[in-house]
């Protein structure tokens, strides 16, 4: 079991989150196209067998008391089957858990949302990643999938975050446009609005930047640098706090 006995507990104990436990080992990745792997069956990420991690949530509250965890999850509910299983065996084991996990926008029905609900889940954070401007189709389409998720956590009564980009390459009025109605059709606990990509060396951003004169040299990346697509440079920062403007959940960022 960890060492959580070498750290400051009160402090994590204090913490919104608390604790993370690790449920899978290694990210979720969305399969590229023409993989032979669909996008729900999860098959090549590593997943721990449940009764590890029951074992190991109640090794924390034995020892320590410890009832606040975050799943460490990017998709906890990929695959479907693992999530529902583990939601059941924490129901199970009666541990009246308070946790938080990240959901993933894909694999997703009311059950699972039933379950965790009731094995203690209390918020769910929701992403954009990989939503931008460049496919207005894809574009429509990864929108379309995420609200499928958000409306089945609204059904379920299960909060919810959701982190929205804003200025990737190919950015337009007409996509900033789309993603702000995406966003007034929610009822989230709180809706990040993200200004700007984080460039990364060795990336098909940092390799676009370098294209538009934005940064000289990657060297300059040791450094936090976001990039702001051009067409929406000058004004997405006003446009977005107008927007946010009056919306105590909407947060600029």
């Amino acid at each position: 079991m960890p060492r959580l006995e070498d750290l400051d507990l009160v402090r994590y104990q204090q913490a919104g989150f608390g604790i993370g436990v690790v449920t899978k080992l290694g990210d979720f990745w969305y399969p590229v196209a023409g993989s032979p792997q669909s996008v729900d069956d999860g098959a090549w990420r590593v997943i721990r067998p449940v009764q590890d991690v029951v074992e190991e949530v109640q090794s924390m509250e034995r020892r320590l008391g410890l009832r606040k965890v975050f799943f460490i999850d990017n998709g906890f509910n990929i695959p479907l089957d693992h999530a529902k299983s583990l939601c059941r065996a924490l129901i199970q084991a009666d541990l009246r858990l308070h946790w938080n996990t990240v959901l993933a926008p894909h694999a997703c029905d009311g059950e699972l949302i039933g379950l965790m609900n009731e094995a203690g889940c209390a918020l769910v954070l929701m992403g954009g990643r990989g939503i931008d401007g460049r496919d207005a189709t894809a574009l429509a389409q990864r929108l379309e999938e995420v609200e499928r998720v958000c409306r089945l956590c609204e059904e379920g009564d299960l909060h919810y975050t959701i982190s929205q980009g804003f200025g990737e390459h190919g950015e337009t009025k007409e996509s900033v446009d789309e993603k702000l109605a995406f966003l007034r059709r929610l009822h989230p606990a709180l809706a990040n609005l993200r200004v700007g990509v984080r460039i990364m060396p060795g990336t098909a951003e940092a390799t676009l930047t370098l294209s538009e004169v934005t940064i000289a040299d990657e060297a300059e990346l040791i450094r936090p640098v976001f990039y702001v697509a051009e067409p929406v440079r000058e004004w997405l920062v006003e446009r977005l706090q107008a927007q946010a403007e009056g919306k105590a959940r909407w947060n600029v960022m």
